[in-house]
């Protein structure tokens, strides 16, 4: 008489993705870094658990156009739009890096409807820290 084999971690599975939806989030954090070729946006609860993110790069733009404003919106939006399901209502914005996203990125986050409590720019701006490579001579 052959005995069934359990399904190992089955039920542990089921729970926690039925847990995953339910959770509300009223308040988050929510983390632009635009450099030159990319663009990535991270939604994060207050404690800083990561809830959602997004990439220009995931949203389907390649080589040089994955630097551009549009693929930094496109990329904010889906970004968001995973959280506001979720309920999310407030939010504080942190952006970093020069790139050409970062206003554009911003813009999409105003307008999904999100109230925003702040903007803050940190980007790493060194203290005379490194030593710049030296002048090329043509």
């Amino acid at each position: 008489m052959a005995k069934p084999i359990p399904k190992v971690g089955s039920r542990r599975s089921g729970r926690s993705s039925a847990r995953k939806s339910t959770r509300r989030i009223p308040k988050g954090v929510i983390h632009v870094q635009a450099s030159f070729n990319n663009t990535i946006v991270t939604v994060t609860d207050v404690r800083g658990r990561v809830i959602s993110w997004s990439s220009a790069g995931t949203c389907g733009f390649k080589g040089t156009r994955r630097g551009t404003p549009f693929a930094a919106q496109t990329a904010a939006g889906n970004a968001i739009r995973a959280v506001v399901d979720q309920g999310m209502q407030r939010a504080e914005v942190m952006i970093k890096g020069p790139g050409l996203g970062r206003d554009a990125a911003l813009r999409a986050i105003r307008r999904s409807g999100i109230l925003l409590s702040f903007v803050r720019d940190v980007t790493p701006m060194p203290h005379n820290g490194c030593r710049p490579p030296k002048k090329r001579r043509v």
